[in-house]
């Protein structure tokens, strides 16, 4: 009797420790389990083909006023200054008149040039005038550009050296540079502007 009461009493406190069980479990701290985003997946990048821009990038453009042509491929593009474009590479003004600048220049046209006499022209076609050569013709091109607008009378100054004498009359709509008349103003080039005019004009003191 007494054994099976010692065995009712074990089974009771078996089947309390099992009841107390659950409560302890709840009682313990529980531990968050951080889920990890997965990482964003990477763009794909395309490479372009040989020769394309890519579509994110821009090619700059260089500011003109214009006209993407210098003045000397402007004048040699026009048939009517091919004496004078000849007479630049001859004087040796090409790489300047394709420079920076800007420059105003004061363009005979061909017919300009056979208003001199034969003998000017002969003489300035010669080697050993290269020099004269190039001072007229520099007598022709002003340091800035200068527009037909821009343009009022008075003397202006030249790469020369000598100032020119310009006359402007706003009522005939006519300019005038020393005793040649322009014939087409403003055209437009990437370093400065070209003027068309009748004649040659010459520098003072000079020796043909």
């Amino acid at each position: 009797m007494k054994n099976r009461k010692n065995t009712i009493t074990k089974l009771a406190g078996f089947l309390g420790g099992l009841a107390i069980l659950p409560v302890l479990a709840a009682c313990e701290p529980q531990t968050t389990t951080t889920q990890t985003s997965p990482a964003p997946e990477a763009t794909p990048t395309i490479a372009p083909a040989p020769g394309e821009t890519p579509a994110d990038q821009t090619t700059p453009t260089t500011p003109t006023t214009g006209a993407t042509d210098d003045i000397v491929n402007v004048a040699s593009g026009d048939p009517s200054f091919s004496t004078l474009t000849e007479l630049i590479n001859a004087a040796g003004l090409a790489d300047t008149l394709e420079g920076e600048g800007p420059y105003t220049v004061f363009a005979p046209t061909n017919e300009a040039f056979a208003g001199l006499s034969e003998s000017t022209r002969q003489q300035l076609a010669q080697p050993e005038n290269r020099e004269t050569l190039r001072r007229i013709l520099q007598y022709h091109v002003v340091p800035g550009e200068v527009t037909s607008d821009q343009l009022q009378s008075g003397e202006v100054a030249t790469a020369e050296g000598n100032p020119v004498n310009v006359q402007v009359d706003a009522a005939a709509n006519q300019v005038r540079v020393n005793d040649a008349t322009v014939t087409q103003p403003d055209i437009q080039a990437s370093n400065g502007v070209i003027h068309a005019i009748d004649s040659v004009i010459l520098p003072p003191n000079l020796n043909l």
